[in-house]
């Protein structure tokens, strides 16, 4: 169930950084509202996950899963480039992530 709430909370991140450039510097109402919203969807989700997830662990997925989803948005939809460094860049991430789970848990 943990697993499932943290999806939910990066698909509310996701969505509010997605919609950011939407706000144009929070001058447009109902943009902002689900910004914000999304955001502090995203966090109250976050904050139910760690109560049986490590927070380092929860973080790493929250952070880099959102990052990767805001970088595969940007290129697919927004026209945003992505560069050779930045490729190398997301696959920093991904290893990363994968690190921090594989780690296992120290006692």
């Amino acid at each position: 169930m943990a697993y499932l709430l943290l999806a939910c909370a990066i698909a509310a991140e996701v969505l509010a950084t997605s919609l950011l450039p939407r706000t144009a510097g929070f001058t447009q109402l109902w943009p902002t509202l689900v910004v914000l919203t999304g955001y502090g969807l995203s966090f109250v989700l976050l904050a139910q996950v760690v109560k049986s997830v490590p927070v380092g662990i929860a973080y790493a997925i929250w952070s880099g899963v959102g990052t990767l989803a805001v970088v595969g948005i940007g290129a697919t939809f927004l026209g945003q480039p992505i560069t050779v460094w930045q490729s190398f860049g997301v696959a920093l991430v991904i290893a990363g992530v994968l690190l921090i789970n594989l780690g296992g848990k120290v006692h």
